[in-house]
């Protein structure tokens, strides 16, 4: 179920897809079981702004960043060689070589009337806290 996914799911959201098809399922067991896909390499563990952690499932050699909105919680993630070429020299021109990161672009979606404001979200959008933003949406 979590592998077929598709989406950046959280506990609670893994906890209920688990109980809907084996309503004895409890929440230890959904967060040992991520806890133990994130260490073997299987699964990714975020904690993006909001504070709780979501999982995807892991592809190996697969690298990806984020994009985020604040406004209506939608993520997409991103791929960009020059972002990664970027990284690279400046970790160089500091005397470093980049092992690993993680880049998150928090942003508002410019789309009118945006369709996804009317769906459920991957991320709580008002949970996102960032300084400087709104706490509720228009």
């Amino acid at each position: 179920m979590f592998f077929d996914s598709g989406r950046h799911l959280s506990l609670v959201e893994l906890l209920a897809r688990a109980r809907a098809r084996q309503p004895s399922v409890g929440y230890a067991t959904v967060y040992r079981t991520m806890k133990l896909l994130a260490v073997t390499g299987l699964a990714t563990e975020h904690k993006f702004a909001e504070g709780n952690a979501r999982y995807e499932p892991a592809v190996a050699g697969h690298h990806h960043d984020h994009l985020i909105c604040v406004t209506c919680g939608r993520i997409v993630e991103v791929e960009d060689d020059r972002i990664e070429a970027i990284q690279d020299e400046m970790a160089a021109e500091r005397g470093f070589r980049v092992i690993s990161h993680r880049h998150e672009i928090y942003a508002e979606c410019i789309t009118p009337n945006c369709p996804e404001k009317n769906r459920p979200q991957e991320t709580d959008a008002h949970a996102l806290k960032i300084a400087g933003l709104p706490t509720t949406t228009g």
